[in-house]
């Protein structure tokens, strides 16, 4: 027989190792022609983000993202980045980057300043062009400043960025602290299919809500929810590290032995952005990769609970651990 049932799981996530030595370093460059270069320390391990962090000293700069080079691959020229670990790149090195475009910016406007002889505090970045707020025909692309200040000013445009949290120690009475840089927030809500003579489960869809403040990139955020599902998914019915059952020389040590979801594992994922706005983080900004992966299994284990009754607290609930908790309440 085959039950359905659902289940609600409610997840925070911190953002960074935020008690202090957790630094993000960041280098804007403009070229003479008007390109840019950002050097950054920051991995990219498929997670987005260049693209994001690009498209953060885009906005600074007021320039197409198309026209920021992300340089990550030398760790002998980028600047320091404590690693794409703890939900941290966007809010952290985020903030690096936007405080290095910032620097370069007003670069910029003292060289157009000069230029136009207006005041660098008249004067705004948009579409790649620096131009005075008030008269938008006056102006000087961002190719012809740079020009400007290499060839006549004998000026070098570069931006630095640097931010890192205050250490922080806890109260020595109380033990109370402030550890924590910004939370996330999610609601994940399961619906699964349990067959009762199998001990399989099939989740049919995961329905997620999250508070991630300003979404910098969509389509980015909405991957890492279906990647994070995914891996939910795995950890809650599949990935089973050290088996006991029947035998622990039954353990995989490969990894084509070692069984996570495929394609055909991953239900409907519906996903809500709710973009309650991190006063303090890059244009509002907030991390929560790893909370994607986090709260999914609970969600599944809760539905599961709801389908036959029965609590599973380790996973995976692999089919044998569901049959014998159905015939433990069988029994009882």
């Amino acid at each position: 027989m085959k039950k359905r049932g659902i289940g609600l799981a409610t997840g925070l996530y911190p953002t960074a190792m935020a008690t202090g030595g957790d630094p993000g370093q960041a280098i804007i460059e403009v070229q003479p022609d008007g390109s840019v270069l950002l050097l950054i320390g920051t991995s990219e391990l498929g997670q987005g983000s260049s693209t994001v962090l690009a498209q953060l000293a885009a906005e600074v700069l007021g320039v197409d993202y198309e026209n920021i080079r992300v340089v990550n691959n030398d760790t002998d020229i980028c600047p320091v980045s404590w690693g794409s670990l703890a939900s941290r790149v966007t809010y952290m090195d985020g903030k690096a980057v936007v405080a290095a475009a910032e620097e370069a910016r007003s670069i910029l406007f003292e060289v157009v300043a000069e230029m136009m002889e207006a005041k660098p505090k008249d004067l705004e970045a948009i579409d790649g062009k620096i131009q005075v707020k008030d008269s938008p025909s006056l102006f000087k692309t961002m190719a012809e400043a740079a020009n400007f200040a290499t060839f006549e000013m004998r000026k070098l445009i570069v931006g630095r960025g640097v931010y890192m949290r205050d250490r922080v120690q806890p109260d020595p009475e109380t033990g109370a602290m402030d550890s924590i840089a910004t939370l996330a927030w999610t609601a994940i809500l399961a619906e699964v299919e349990v067959d009762t003579e199998t001990g399989e489960v099939s989740v049919l869809k995961i329905t997620c809500a999250y508070d991630t403040g300003t979404v910098i990139n969509p389509m980015l955020s909405e991957g890492q929810i279906e990647g994070g599902t995914a891996m939910g998914i795995g950890a809650a019915l599949m990935e089973e590290l050290y088996p006991v059952y029947p035998s622990t020389d039954l353990k995989p040590d490969n990894l084509g032995d070692y069984v996570i979801p495929t394609a055909v594992d991953v239900p409907e994922i519906e996903s809500v952005f709710y973009e309650c706005i991190c006063t303090h983080g890059p244009f509002g900004a907030k991390g929560f990769g790893e909370m994607t992966a986090n709260v999914p299994p609970a969600a599944i284990l809760n539905a599961i609970h709801d389908a036959v009754g029965i609590r599973i607290t380790e996973l995976p609930a692999s089919p044998e651990k569901i049959l014998r908790a159905l015939e433990e309440k069988g029994r009882s």
